[in-house]
Formats: structure tokens, C-alpha cells, sequence
């Protein structure tokens, strides 16, 4: 479907941040900047909230890091200096573009992220913002992707979990290339109304914690030796 060019809906106010508003670090991702429609959107509304004066740290991980070589270090410290961590990414083969993984698994490191004496991320809050290309009748047992959408994420509530972070409910949206203009306006200013009134969500107390997961020393990830292979 070509996109239309209905004048979006007003916008309504948003909420305006004060000195004590909570500190937000949103890492997006997309192999294919120039042709993303959603991620690039919300990249943009991001900005613009943090223009306005939002706590808001962006992170453009395919620009920042072209030859995939992450600054760990450089990354746990804008991870530390955040409540709430947003991942925003397409859905790629049911998981995240390939150099967000990298980023967990490089920046995400035992004794800092998990296991014993990883606590860097506790009480900190996970909020995974997707898009898929698929219609959401398609994620559905009688649909071509055999299940509902849920069932993709445990991968992210499970990191949240392991890294005592609480996993906030995820902002998808669904047939991304085909929604029409006002429905992929009011999305973007449903993003943009959440970053600039987080904490403050009707639903926040209802949310459970993260469960406790603690990880026996006998899982400790083996340090890698040059020359030899790892695990």
C-alpha cells in the first residue's frame, strides 16, 4: 500500500520534563537506515523530545558503529547513567537486527550485567519498541508466522530477568509497511508521549519485578584466550 499523505492528527501536549525527570538511553538499530520508515521515525521523536529538554540519550547504533566494533566501556556508561533502557529495532527473523545483538553481548557482561557481582542493571526498566513488517493477523496459530507475537519475546523478557531489570510492555507495530499515514503519525506520538511521561504510566504498578536469577559459578562464561576457540 503507498503511504497517503493525510495531514496527521494534532499532536497533543506532552508532559514537560523537570531536573529530577528519570534518565532514558534508547539504542536503535537498523541495517538499513536510509530505507527504515519506523525506526527512523522514532529515532526523530526522540530527538525532538530530548531537543525539548527530555533526559534522553540516543543512540544510532549502525551510524555510531559501521565496522561493528563496539566501545564496551563507553556503552555501560551510558547504560549506568539511565533508568530506562528502550530498544528500538525491526523484527529480523523473529529477533533483533544482528548488531544489536552484538551490543548485548559485548556491553551485557557477566560480573557487571549478571551473575555474581553483576548489579550495574538492577532496578533499571527494559522497553522493547518494535516493528514488523507482517500484518498482526499473521502472528496468530492459523497465520503464516504459526504463532501469536508473545511468543517471540522471551528472549527479551529473559534478558531483563538475568540482569535484574523490569521488562515493560513492548510498543509494536505491526504491518509497518503498509499502515497509512494518521495510524503511523498517532504511533509515533504514542512513543513520543510515553518517553516524556515515564516513569509516570497508569499501568507502572501493576507491572511485576523482575524475578531473582541467580547464575551458579559453574555457568560462568569461560574467558576468552586468543587462539583458542570459545564457547
Amino acid at each position: 500500500m503507498t503511504t497517503t499523505t493525510t495531514t496527521p492528527p494534532a499532536r497533543q501536549s506532552q508532559p514537560l520534563p523537570t531536573q529530577d525527570s528519570a534518565r532514558i538511553y534508547l539504542i536503535a538499530a537498523h541495517p538499513h537506515w536510509r530505507e527504515s520508515r519506523v525506526t527512523r521515525r522514532m529515532v526523530d521523536a526522540a530527538r525532538d523530545a530530548a531537543t525539548a529538554g527530555a533526559r534522553i540519550d540516543v543512540n544510532d547504533l549502525y551510524g555510531t558503529y559501521p565496522d561493528y566494533a563496539i566501545d564496551a566501556d563507553a556503552e555501560r556508561a551510558r547504560v549506568e547513567a539511565a533508568d530506562l533502557l528502550v530498544l528500538v529495532h525491526p523484527i529480523q527473523w523473529y529477533s533483533m537486527p544482528a548488531l544489536q545483538k552484538l551490543w548485548l553481548d559485548e556491553v551485557l557482561a557477566y560480573g557487571w550485567a549478571y551473575g555474581e557481582g553483576g548489579t550495574a542493571l538492577r532496578g533499571k526498566d527494559l522497553w522493547l519498541v518494535a516493528s514488523t513488517g507482517a500484518a498482526e493477523d499473521s502472528y496468530h496459530p492459523q497465520g503464516y508466522n504459526r504463532y501469536f507475537f508473545d511468543a517471540f519475546l522471551p528472549p527479551y523478557e529473559q534478558t531483563a530477568a538475568l540482569c535484574g531489570m523490569r521488562f515493560l510492555p513492548p510498543l509494536v507495530l505491526h504491518g509497518a509497511r503498509s499502515t497509512d499515514h494518521e495510524s503511523f503519525e498517532a504511533h509515533a506520538d504514542t512513543f513520543a508521549r510515553r518517553l516524556a511521561s515515564y516513569p509516570d504510566w497508569p499501568e507502572m504498578d501493576e507491572i511485576d519485578t523482575c524475578p531473582t536469577c541467580e547464575v551458579p559459578a559453574r555457568d560462568r562464561p569461560m574467558p576468552v584466550v586468543a587462539g583458542t576457540p570459545a564457547d
